[in-house]
C-alpha cells in the first residue's frame, strides 16, 4: 500500500469501533453465561427438607441455587427516617445535587447531577420459609438486582434573588436544587435469592456470593422477571456488539474502496503512459527526478513546471502545450496548469 494515504480519522474510528465491539461482546458473553447458569440453577423451597438435601450434598454446599422467602431481621430492624411506620433490614440514603450547565456547543442548558452524600445501613436478616425454616443472607450489599424500594423522595428547590440569577447566567451554571431519596428493603418483603447455598457447621443455612465468581442476586421480583431482565440486558449487549462490528466493517469497506480507486488510478496512468510512448514511438518517458545529460544547458520551450525537460505533450480539450509528460502525470488534479480546465486526454507533441 505504498503511496496510499490511510487517514487518521479512519484509523481512530476503526480502532474505536473494534474496541467497542470487543467490550460489548465480552459483556454479552458474561451476561449470556449468567443467563445459562440461571437456567441450570435448581430451585428450592425453604423448609425442613432443605437441610436434608444439603447434608447429602458433597461439601454441604450447592454452588448455585434459587430460593425465595420472606425477609425477617436478626435483631432490631432499621426504621425509616421519614416514615416511622416503615421498618427494614437495608437502608440507603442518597442526596443528589441537580445543576443546569450552559452548553456552548448546543446553545442549551443541560441538567447535570452529582451525588453529594450517600449512606447505607444494614442489619443481619434471613429468609423465612413456610415452616419457619430460615436461611441467613450474607454480604447482601454485594448482590445485584432490584432489592430495595423507594420509601421517600423529595426535591428541595433553591430560591434565588435577581442578582444571584444574573450571576449564574454569567457564570453558565446554576443550582436547581437537591433530590433527597431513601430506599429500603422492607421487613416481610418477598425476596428471591440466587447464590451459593451452604449448611454451616452449627446447622444453620446460609446464602452467600458464589465462590466461583458467578453473579449473586437478591431481587424483590420473582425469578422469571429476574431472568427476563438478564436476557434483555444480554440482547442489548449483543445488538451493540453487532452494530459496532458493522461500523468497523463499513470503515474497512470504505478504506478498501478508496484503495481500489487508488490502484485503478495508477493502472489508468500506466496505461496512458504506454499509449503516449506508443504514439511518440520512442523510449519510455523518464520520471521528473531522473538525471539529464546537459541539463545545465538552456532548453528551448522548457516545461513550465520542472524547467528541465522540453514540452512534449498537448493537453486536451483546451489544447495548451505547457509541460512535459512526467510533470503532467505528477499533477495533483487533472486540470490544465494554464487555464484550469479539466484534462480529458493527452497526446504527444511532434517537433518538425
Amino acid at each position: 500500500m505504498d503511496g496510499f494515504p490511510f487517514k487518521i480519522t479512519e484509523a481512530v474510528c476503526l480502532g474505536t469501533s473494534l474496541a467497542l465491539s470487543g467490550i460489548c461482546y465480552y459483556l454479552y458473553r458474561k451476561n449470556r453465561t449468567t443467563l445459562d447458569k440461571l437456567d441450570d440453577a435448581p430451585h428450592f423451597t425453604i423448609d425442613g427438607k432443605l437441610k436434608d438435601i444439603l447434608k447429602v450434598t458433597p461439601g454441604a454446599c450447592l454452588q448455585y441455587a434459587v430460593i425465595e422467602g420472606a425477609v425477617q431481621p436478626v435483631g432490631e430492624p432499621l426504621t425509616s427516617n421519614f416514615q416511622k411506620e416503615i421498618v427494614g433490614v437495608l437502608q440507603k440514603f442518597i442526596l443528589r445535587e441537580h445543576r443546569l450547565v450552559w452548553n456552548g456547543l448546543s446553545r442549551t442548558w443541560t441538567d447535570c447531577e452529582r451525588v453529594v452524600h450517600q449512606r447505607v445501613n444494614a442489619v443481619p436478616f434471613v429468609f423465612v420459609g413456610s415452616d419457619e425454616t430460615t436461611v441467613k443472607v450474607l454480604c447482601p450489599l454485594q448482590a445485584s438486582g432490584v432489592h430495595m424500594e423507594i420509601t421517600h423522595e423529595k426535591f428541595h428547590q433553591v430560591q434565588y434573588g435577581l442578582g444571584e440569577l444574573v450571576g449564574q447566567y454569567l457564570s453558565g451554571e446554576k443550582l436547581k436544587g437537591q433530590l433527597e431519596t431513601e430506599e429500603m428493603l422492607k421487613v416481610g418483603a418477598t425476596l428471591t435469592g440466587v447464590g451459593e447455598l451452604i449448611l454451616d457447621t452449627d446447622g444453620s443455612l446460609n446464602l452467600r456470593p458464589p465462590s466461583d465468581g458467578s453473579a449473586y442476586f437478591l431481587s424483590i421480583t420473582d425469578f422469571d422477571t429476574l431472568r427476563e431482565d438478564q436476557e434483555s440486558t444480554a440482547v442489548w449487549w449483543k445488538v451493540l456488539a453487532i452494530a459496532s462490528a458493522l461500523v468497523g466493517a463499513g470503515i474497512l469497506l470504505w478504506v478498501g474502496r478508496r484503495y481500489y480507486n487508488h490502484l485503478k488510478e495508477l493502472w489508468e496512468q500506466e496505461k496512458e503512459r504506454r499509449e503516449f510512448e506508443r504514439l511518440r514511438g520512442r523510449a519510455p518517458v523518464t520520471s521528473p527526478g531522473a538525471p539529464h545529460n546537459g541539463a545545465e544547458e538552456p532548453i528551448e520551450n522548457a516545461c513550465v513546471i520542472c524547467l528541465t525537460q522540453p514540452r512534449n505533450c498537448i493537453l486536451l480539450d483546451c489544447g495548451h502545450v505547457c509541460c512535459c509528460y512526467s510533470c503532467y502525470q505528477a499533477l495533483p488534479q487533472r486540470r490544465c496548469p494554464i487555464c484550469r480546465q479539466d484534462i480529458s486526454r493527452v497526446v504527444p507533441l511532434y517537433h518538425v
